[in-house]
């Protein structure tokens, strides 16, 4: 990648490592969401699947140092490319594979596909799959919290592409204007579907154009774990003081195409290979053993632990049925009489 790409962003800071008890779950955490995104991307490609999926590969530092800092208390909502998210949020791994293959097991009964996980007993309160479109909502959950004291933080997450949607600048005046409890986390893989965006976006640094709306505005480099942790746990906790709202720009870079099946032969040969250099979770493997506080053997247990974690979810969706024709109409309407009565 460029120097401009990465120009400006937030490093890790050597003096201030967490317990290898966090980073061993965020490497975890990133192991499990590259392996469970590759067979997923596998199924999708066979036609296995109830709906496209749309890979988080590139993006496991930013939903490893979110899971290292929200509580079950905090709110997150997220887009249609959610698997890292859920998992980070501490959805299980079973209920999302079960919900990419429409079964009854799955976070909405099968019935609404990887555009649409969530889980409320949880705090992963909404994915959607129009861009942009979880800002307004996550604004909304952060006025609630808000109103009732505050004490917990809301994270919206979204993409690079989701900064040139009306949505996000009406989300970002009124969270700036309240000083809403809310954390905004640009996921910028630079590239909007098949567009990169230095062909849509004038300025390609997106924490300076969000400084306009006099939100605390911080570029990092999504690619270093420790990084990316440092500015989340310090924007969560501004939030949970009522502090006011962060905009946190994660530059990081799409390791594979659009969706499961897209090609993305148009994607820089040169640009792709640089940043598979940096690959999250090798990369952060390589720095906690060469730091010396973990062993290569202490790792390998780990990523054997993710294997099995992966194989049991997927074996666990294959086998759960699909739901059954009456599902149709639960949980669309608030009142079920009212939907018996017109039957």
């Amino acid at each position: 990648m460029s120097e401009q790409t990465l120009s400006h962003t937030t490093t890790t800071d050597a003096g201030s490592i967490p317990d290898i008890d966090v980073l061993e779950q965020m490497y975890r955490l990133m192991v499990t969401t590259t392996l469970a995104d590759e067979r997923s991307t596998q199924e999708a490609k066979a036609g296995r699947l109830q709906a496209a999926f749309y890979p988080v590969r590139g993006m496991e530092a930013v939903c490893a140092a979110l899971g290292a800092v929200l509580t079950p208390q905090d709110r997150m909502v997220s887009t249609y490319r959610n698997l890292g998210d859920a998992l980070a949020k501490g959805v299980t791994l079973r209920s999302i594979m079960a919900e990419l293959y429409g079964r009854i097991d799955g976070t909405s009964k099968g019935k609404g596909g990887p555009m649409h996980l969530h889980d409320t007993a949880v705090g992963f309160m909404a994915t959607t799959g129009i861009v942009g479109s979880g800002l307004p909502i996550a604004v909304g959950l952060a006025l609630a919290n808000q109103l009732d004291g505050g004490g917990a933080a809301t994270v919206v997450t979204f993409g690079d592409a989701a900064t040139s949607i009306g949505a996000y600048h009406e989300a970002m005046n009124f969270a700036a204007l309240w000083k809403l409890p809310i954390v905004f986390i640009c996921q910028n893989n630079q590239w909007g579907e098949h567009t990169p965006i230095a062909e849509y976006a004038p300025s390609v640094e997106l924490a300076k154009r969000a400084s306009a709306y006099s939100i605390h505005a911080e570029r990092v480099d999504g690619f270093d774990a420790l990084a990316t942790l440092h500015a989340i746990e310090t924007a969560v906790d501004r939030a949970r003081r009522n502090e006011g709202p962060t905009f946190l720009e994660c530059v990081t870079y799409r390791l594979t195409g659009h969706s499961g099946t897209a090609d993305f032969s148009y994607v820089p040969r040169d640009e792709l290979e640089a940043a598979m250099q940096r690959d999250p979770a090798p990369t952060f493997r390589t720095l906690l053993i060469d730091r010396g506080l973990t062993t290569a053997e202490r790792m390998e247990a780990l990523d054997r632990e993710a294997e099995a974690y992966v194989l049991d979810a997927f074996q666990f969706a294959e086998n759960s049925p699909l739901p059954d024709a009456d599902e149709l109409f639960s949980d669309v309407f608030a009142d079920d009489t009212w939907v018996r009565s017109v039957k």
